[in-house]
Protein backbone atom coordinates (compact mmCIF):
# COMPACT_ATOMS: atom_id res chain seq x y z
CA UNK A 1 0.00 0.00 0.00
CA UNK A 2 1.15 3.55 -0.75
CA UNK A 3 1.30 4.97 2.77
CA UNK A 4 1.91 8.56 1.67
CA UNK A 5 -0.44 10.09 -0.87
CA UNK A 6 1.46 12.74 -2.80
CA UNK A 7 0.21 16.19 -3.78
CA UNK A 8 1.91 17.14 -7.02
CA UNK A 9 2.10 20.82 -8.00
CA UNK A 10 3.44 22.56 -11.08
CA UNK A 11 3.04 26.04 -12.53
CA UNK A 12 -0.45 25.45 -13.92
CA UNK A 13 -2.09 22.60 -12.01
CA UNK A 14 -2.01 20.85 -8.66
CA UNK A 15 -2.89 17.16 -8.37
CA UNK A 16 -4.65 16.68 -5.04
CA UNK A 17 -5.45 13.27 -3.48
CA UNK A 18 -9.06 12.65 -4.52
CA UNK A 19 -11.50 13.22 -1.67
CA UNK A 20 -15.29 13.39 -1.19
CA UNK A 21 -15.16 17.19 -1.12
CA UNK A 22 -14.05 17.20 -4.77
CA UNK A 23 -17.44 15.87 -5.95
CA UNK A 24 -19.02 19.23 -6.77
CA UNK A 25 -15.93 20.38 -8.65
CA UNK A 26 -15.75 17.18 -10.69
CA UNK A 27 -19.44 17.46 -11.56
CA UNK A 28 -18.99 21.07 -12.71
CA UNK A 29 -15.97 20.15 -14.82
CA UNK A 30 -17.75 17.25 -16.51
CA UNK A 31 -20.82 19.39 -17.18
CA UNK A 32 -18.88 21.85 -19.37
CA UNK A 33 -19.26 19.50 -22.35
CA UNK A 34 -20.55 15.96 -21.66
CA UNK A 35 -20.25 15.10 -25.38
CA UNK A 36 -16.48 14.79 -24.93
CA UNK A 37 -16.75 11.60 -22.88
CA UNK A 38 -18.45 9.09 -25.14
CA UNK A 39 -15.47 6.73 -24.79
CA UNK A 40 -14.51 7.58 -21.19
CA UNK A 41 -16.11 6.79 -17.80
CA UNK A 42 -16.70 10.36 -16.58
CA UNK A 43 -19.33 11.04 -13.87
CA UNK A 44 -22.25 13.29 -14.75
CA UNK A 45 -23.79 15.07 -11.77
CA UNK A 46 -22.67 15.43 -8.16
CA UNK A 47 -24.19 12.12 -7.00
CA UNK A 48 -22.39 10.22 -9.76
CA UNK A 49 -19.18 12.07 -8.89
CA UNK A 50 -19.55 10.96 -5.28
CA UNK A 51 -19.93 7.34 -6.40
CA UNK A 52 -16.89 7.74 -8.70
CA UNK A 53 -14.79 9.08 -5.81
CA UNK A 54 -15.94 6.29 -3.47
CA UNK A 55 -14.95 3.63 -6.01
CA UNK A 56 -11.55 5.27 -6.57
CA UNK A 57 -11.02 5.57 -2.81
CA UNK A 58 -11.74 1.85 -2.32
CA UNK A 59 -9.01 1.01 -4.84
CA UNK A 60 -6.67 3.45 -3.08
CA UNK A 61 -7.35 1.85 0.30
CA UNK A 62 -6.63 -1.58 -1.22
CA UNK A 63 -3.25 -0.34 -2.41
CA UNK A 64 -4.24 -0.57 -6.07
CA UNK A 65 -4.54 3.08 -7.10
CA UNK A 66 -3.55 6.66 -6.28
CA UNK A 67 -6.37 8.90 -7.59
CA UNK A 68 -6.21 12.68 -7.95
CA UNK A 69 -8.43 15.66 -8.55
CA UNK A 70 -6.84 18.19 -10.89
CA UNK A 71 -7.00 21.82 -9.75
CA UNK A 72 -6.16 24.70 -12.07
CA UNK A 73 -3.99 27.14 -10.17
CA UNK A 74 -5.03 30.24 -12.12
CA UNK A 75 -8.58 30.23 -10.73
CA UNK A 76 -8.67 27.35 -8.25
CA UNK A 77 -11.22 25.38 -10.28
CA UNK A 78 -11.31 21.59 -10.35
CA UNK A 79 -10.86 20.68 -14.02
CA UNK A 80 -10.76 16.88 -14.03
CA UNK A 81 -9.24 13.77 -12.58
CA UNK A 82 -6.45 11.24 -13.17
CA UNK A 83 -4.80 8.43 -11.26
CA UNK A 84 -1.95 5.99 -10.89
CA UNK A 85 -3.37 2.51 -10.85
CA UNK A 86 -2.69 -1.16 -11.52
CA UNK A 87 0.27 -0.76 -9.15
CA UNK A 88 2.51 -3.84 -9.33
CA UNK A 89 5.34 -4.69 -6.95
CA UNK A 90 7.87 -7.28 -8.04
CA UNK A 91 9.02 -10.05 -5.65
CA UNK A 92 12.50 -8.68 -5.00
CA UNK A 93 14.70 -11.07 -2.98
CA UNK A 94 15.65 -10.19 0.57
CA UNK A 95 18.79 -8.06 0.57
CA UNK A 96 17.94 -6.26 -2.66
CA UNK A 97 17.67 -2.44 -2.24
CA UNK A 98 14.01 -2.58 -3.31
CA UNK A 99 13.05 -5.44 -0.99
CA UNK A 100 10.19 -4.40 1.28
CA UNK A 101 9.48 -1.05 -0.42
CA UNK A 102 5.85 -0.14 -0.98
CA UNK A 103 6.62 1.82 -4.17
CA UNK A 104 5.36 0.11 -7.34
CA UNK A 105 7.83 -1.32 -9.84
CA UNK A 106 5.38 -0.83 -12.72
CA UNK A 107 2.14 1.10 -12.88
CA UNK A 108 -0.40 2.64 -15.19
CA UNK A 109 -1.59 6.23 -15.60
CA UNK A 110 -5.25 6.27 -16.50
CA UNK A 111 -8.78 7.46 -15.77
CA UNK A 112 -7.61 10.83 -17.08
CA UNK A 113 -10.19 13.36 -18.20
CA UNK A 114 -10.39 17.14 -18.33
CA UNK A 115 -13.08 19.78 -18.64
CA UNK A 116 -13.60 21.35 -22.05
CA UNK A 117 -11.94 24.59 -20.87
CA UNK A 118 -8.73 22.71 -19.98
CA UNK A 119 -8.27 20.84 -23.25
CA UNK A 120 -5.45 22.11 -25.48
CA UNK A 121 -3.95 24.02 -22.58
CA UNK A 122 -0.82 23.30 -20.55
CA UNK A 123 -2.87 21.30 -18.03
CA UNK A 124 -2.64 17.82 -19.58
CA UNK A 125 1.03 18.17 -20.49
CA UNK A 126 1.93 19.30 -16.97
CA UNK A 127 -0.21 16.59 -15.37
CA UNK A 128 1.66 13.89 -17.27
CA UNK A 129 5.03 15.47 -16.48
CA UNK A 130 4.28 15.66 -12.76
CA UNK A 131 3.04 12.08 -12.60
CA UNK A 132 5.84 10.59 -14.70
CA UNK A 133 8.44 12.51 -12.71
CA UNK A 134 6.99 11.11 -9.49
CA UNK A 135 6.85 7.57 -10.88
CA UNK A 136 10.38 7.49 -12.29
CA UNK A 137 12.25 9.77 -9.89
CA UNK A 138 10.51 9.19 -6.54
CA UNK A 139 9.10 5.66 -6.83
CA UNK A 140 11.94 4.55 -9.17
CA UNK A 141 9.36 2.74 -11.27
CA UNK A 142 10.69 0.63 -14.15
CA UNK A 143 7.76 1.15 -16.52
CA UNK A 144 4.61 3.25 -16.81
CA UNK A 145 1.91 2.18 -19.24
CA UNK A 146 -1.11 3.99 -20.63
CA UNK A 147 -4.18 2.46 -22.27
CA UNK A 148 -6.97 4.06 -24.24
CA UNK A 149 -9.93 2.85 -26.25
CA UNK A 150 -8.44 1.85 -29.62
CA UNK A 151 -11.04 4.09 -31.32
CA UNK A 152 -9.96 7.18 -29.37
CA UNK A 153 -7.64 8.81 -31.91
CA UNK A 154 -7.32 12.06 -29.93
CA UNK A 155 -6.06 10.20 -26.87
CA UNK A 156 -3.73 7.99 -28.91
CA UNK A 157 -2.14 10.99 -30.64
CA UNK A 158 -1.65 12.67 -27.26
CA UNK A 159 0.21 9.62 -25.93
CA UNK A 160 2.41 9.47 -29.00
CA UNK A 161 3.10 13.20 -28.80
CA UNK A 162 4.71 12.89 -25.36
CA UNK A 163 6.94 10.04 -26.53
CA UNK A 164 5.09 6.95 -25.25
CA UNK A 165 5.81 3.86 -27.35
CA UNK A 166 2.94 1.95 -28.98
CA UNK A 167 2.97 -1.71 -27.95
CA UNK A 168 -0.11 -3.03 -29.71
CA UNK A 169 -3.86 -3.59 -29.45
CA UNK A 170 -5.26 -5.64 -26.57
CA UNK A 171 -8.46 -7.22 -27.84
CA UNK A 172 -11.56 -7.27 -25.62
CA UNK A 173 -9.34 -5.80 -22.92
CA UNK A 174 -11.78 -3.81 -20.81
CA UNK A 175 -15.43 -2.89 -20.48
CA UNK A 176 -16.39 0.04 -22.71
CA UNK A 177 -18.80 2.77 -21.65
CA UNK A 178 -21.53 1.04 -23.70
CA UNK A 179 -21.01 -2.15 -21.65
CA UNK A 180 -19.40 -4.06 -24.53
CA UNK A 181 -15.84 -5.44 -24.64
CA UNK A 182 -13.35 -2.72 -25.58
CA UNK A 183 -10.15 -3.07 -27.55
CA UNK A 184 -7.36 -1.04 -25.94
CA UNK A 185 -4.33 0.60 -27.52
CA UNK A 186 -1.39 0.11 -25.17
CA UNK A 187 1.52 2.55 -24.84
CA UNK A 188 4.42 2.60 -22.40
CA UNK A 189 7.47 4.50 -21.20
CA UNK A 190 10.34 2.64 -19.54
CA UNK A 191 12.89 4.08 -17.13
CA UNK A 192 15.77 4.51 -19.64
CA UNK A 193 13.41 6.50 -21.89
CA UNK A 194 12.31 8.90 -19.17
CA UNK A 195 15.05 11.56 -19.59
CA UNK A 196 14.16 11.97 -23.28
CA UNK A 197 10.44 12.00 -22.56
CA UNK A 198 11.02 14.58 -19.83
CA UNK A 199 12.83 16.89 -22.27
CA UNK A 200 10.02 16.39 -24.76
CA UNK A 201 7.37 17.25 -22.18
CA UNK A 202 9.31 20.35 -21.14
CA UNK A 203 9.42 21.47 -24.77
CA UNK A 204 5.69 20.87 -25.24
CA UNK A 205 4.92 22.71 -22.02
CA UNK A 206 7.05 25.70 -23.06
CA UNK A 207 5.27 25.81 -26.43
CA UNK A 208 1.85 25.77 -24.71
CA UNK A 209 2.90 28.56 -22.37
CA UNK A 210 4.25 30.64 -25.26
CA UNK A 211 1.05 30.18 -27.23
CA UNK A 212 -1.08 31.16 -24.21
CA UNK A 213 1.00 34.33 -23.73
CA UNK A 214 0.34 35.64 -27.26
CA UNK A 215 -2.02 38.62 -27.41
Amino acid sequence: MITFLPELEGRHVRLEPLQAEHAAGLAAAAAEDPSLYGLSPVPQGEAAAGTYIAAASALRDAGMAVPFAVRRLADGAIIGSTRFWDLVRWPWPEGHPRFGTDAPDVCEIGYTWLARSAIRTAANTEMKRLMLEHAFEVWKTESVCLHTDARNERSRRAMERIGAQFEGILRAHRLATNCLPRDSARYSIIAPEWPGVKRRLDGLLAAREKAAARP
